[in-house]
């Protein structure tokens, strides 16, 4: 493996990361780095060769993917006592008050035109914040996404997004019968959230579309706007911190399930987000259009 890297290194150098194999017959995770030196006038070549042992490293990566992990479990637990607080209390209290005031309003004399109208109005209010309680407590926990999995959940969340920002969304995919590991349906389905939510507050798209295709062996996610894009060094939204926090989220989702995500942009191209995922060997569920 080292022959031909060490040719290649004579001319640009490279950087590799290999697993070496000790005398004792444990194997040592290393980084290893080449760049050619000058030849000062010498018909030799020569070349420098870096070697980093990465078992430190590659522990510490272990820790804090330990740690992610149990701050994920604890987010979506919070995020489902909510979602039921919201669905099991404030949201029937608020329809018990919607259908109170308009038993009240139709006590009203007919005469009393202005009161009415202030009433309808009034009752309006109160159906648009009963909808939008009930679509938070969708967001935080879907019960779609428990009770049917990813891609009715997808689905779901897609249709809301297109009839609620008035943006064409387009979700393909071909339907399939086995269920994905829980983890891996709520990391994809969370990542969809994050990059809808980043194209409704800053990509300025008129359409979305949304594969999401099953392989043996991998899943693959992918979203594509026509928006205005960003540079990759500047991440979209008026506080850097806040794109920051958002792509490393999204990226935490990723590999906290064993994946990677590539985020390809620029500036008036549109963004595209793609997640992939391997899937542990199983056996393959019968696919249909």
């Amino acid at each position: 493996m080292l022959r031909p890297l060490l040719k290649r290194s004579v001319r640009s150098g490279f950087k590799i990361q290999a697993l070496l194999h000790a005398r004792d017959g444990s194997q040592l995770p290393a980084h290893i780095s080449s760049r050619p030196l000058a030849r000062n006038g010498s018909r030799t070549a020569s070349f420098g060769i870096v070697v980093t042992d990465m078992t430190e490293t590659r522990r510490n990566e272990e820790i804090l993917r330990a740690l992610t992990h149990r701050v994920v479990q604890a987010q979506e637990a919070d995020r489902r006592l909510v979602a039921l607080e919201l669905h099991d209390h404030i949201t029937q209290h608020l329809c018990a008050v919607l259908a109170r005031w308009a038993a009240l309003a139709a006590k009203l004399p007919s005469r009393a035109t202005a009161s009415r109208a202030e009433v309808r109005k009034l009752s309006a209010m109160l159906g648009q914040t009963v909808d939008e309680v009930q679509r938070i407590a969708h967001n935080l926990r879907p019960s779609v996404l428990d009770e049917m999995g990813l891609l009715p959940a997808l689905r779901a969340t897609c249709t809301e997004f297109a009839d609620r920002t008035g943006i064409s969304l387009k979700l393909a995919s071909r339907q399939w019968t086995a269920r994905l590991p829980a983890e891996i349906e709520l990391a994809l389905f969370r990542i969809l959230q994050k990059a809808l939510a980043n194209v409704e507050k800053h990509a300025r798209a008129t359409h979305v579309t949304v594969h999401l295709i099953r392989q043996p062996g991998i899943v693959q996610l992918t979203i594509k706007d026509d928006g205005i894009g960003f540079s990759t060094d500047q991440p979209p939204g008026k506080q850097k911190e806040n794109g920051d926090l958002g792509m490393l989220r999204m990226r935490e989702r990723a590999t906290y399930v064993g994946g990677a995500l590539l985020i390809k942009s620029a500036l008036h191209r549109g963004t595209e987000i793609e997640v992939r995922i391997p899937l542990a060997a199983r056996p393959q569920a019968g696919h249909a259009d």
